[in-house]
């Protein structure tokens, strides 16, 4: 693998990633792993294992099953096409969660999934990356009219880079509420383009914890194609050492979608001055009728509550740690499921013992 396979910082989508890092993870020599019992949460339904890319034996299918998905043209989700898994639910169908568990042991692997709501139907898919290498992820999401898909992914390789691109179509009042945190010590990037039809509900947020000299970033756009959409991106991110953090969330309006409710949060913490945030809020709106907003912060923790707190006996770390804590709290409690949102608290806060 070259840099000349890869996105050039050049190309405006492309200006925070961290392409380097992409390409000395693909170099990293094969190593063990370990074993993937400790990222499975405590829920039915289907386990899927990939190691390296490929489907483990001791995988549970159920409602998912392995499956030819149809290429993508994005320059790192492209290369994730082809065989990879697929949920398809019929109209009506409730399923309990997926879970599916990414283990690298090095190098480079792609993967390709497709999920296919009918109408009405409800699904739940949780998703954990661990490991090193490069992991490079594609996925496909179609809903439709009043589906719900609630997705939950957690990022958590020790070494390396994972990447994520999905493209997602919902139709007439579908849901779809994605999640990320990003806790490993990888590095990261999150790439989305949503595409929301009439009266269509799409959340896209999470928080990214970077420490070291790690880089993560996403990149989420989502457009409102029909009348009547709303859409919410909360982001957070806390940047330690000489780290970088970067969000990128774009909201586009169509010329006749009417009505659409748009919303912007994108916040950063620095936990020290060498630290760097990177934050860009973007709308892109023809209609006329519109409710649009967007905000973009980027702060240290506040000295009164430190002080407020270390002069009621709190060690100033721990103060740290139970600010930064709630300021996290903030994206990663808008997932639904009690069991998946305690898991990625628990995420957050291995993170932080860490870093503080």
């Amino acid at each position: 693998m070259t840099l000349l396979t890869l996105p050039s910082t050049r190309q405006e989508a492309f200006r925070w990633t961290d392409v380097d890092g992409i390409a000395a993870a693909a170099s990293l020599p094969r190593a063990d792993a370990g074993p993937a019992d400790a990222f499975w949460l405590d829920l039915p339904g289907d386990r899927l294992l990939f190691v390296d890319g490929e489907l483990h034996a001791s995988s549970r299918l159920g409602r998912a099953e392995l499956a030819e998905v149809a290429a993508s043209d994005h320059p790192l989700g492209s290369r994730a096409s082809g065989r990879g898994w697929r949920l398809a639910l019929s109209a009506d169908a409730v399923a309990d969660p997926v879970q599916v568990v990414h283990l690298s042991t090095g190098g480079d692997n792609h993967l390709a999934a497709e999920i296919l709501l009918a109408d009405d139907a409800v699904g739940t898919v949780v998703e954990t990356y661990a490991g090193r290498g490069w992991a490079n992820r594609f996925a496909r999401l179609t809903l439709g009219k009043a589906a719900r898909l609630q997705r939950a992914v957690r990022l958590l390789q020790d070494e390396g880079f994972a990447s994520t691109r999905d493209e997602a179509e919902l139709g007439t009042g579908a849901s779809l509420v994605q999640i990320a945190l990003g806790a490993g010590g990888a590095g990261s990037r999150i790439d989305a383009q949503v595409v929301a039809g009439e009266g269509a509900f799409a959340e896209f947020g999470g928080a990214l914890l970077t420490r070291g000299t790690q880089k993560q970033e996403c990149a989420v756009a989502v457009r409102h194609a029909e009348p009547n959409g709303q859409s919410r991106q909360y982001w957070r991110a806390v940047a330690a050492d000489q780290s970088a953090a970067s969000l990128a969330a774009r909201v586009e309006v169509a010329r006749h979608a009417q009505k659409t409710d748009g919303e912007q949060s994108l916040r950063g913490i620095l936990l020290k001055r060498t630290a760097t945030v990177n934050l860009k809020p973007e709308l892109e709106i023809f209609a006329d009728d519109v409710k649009c907003a967007h905000g973009a912060t980027v702060g240290e923790l506040d000295e009164r509550a430190l002080f407020y707190m270390q002069s009621r006996g709190v060690p100033r770390a721990r103060a740290q740690a139970i600010l930064t804590r709630a300021f996290v709290a903030d994206a990663i409690e808008r997932i639904g499921n009690e069991v998946v949102a305690d898991a990625f608290m628990a995420d957050a806060d291995a993170w932080l013992e860490r870093a503080l």
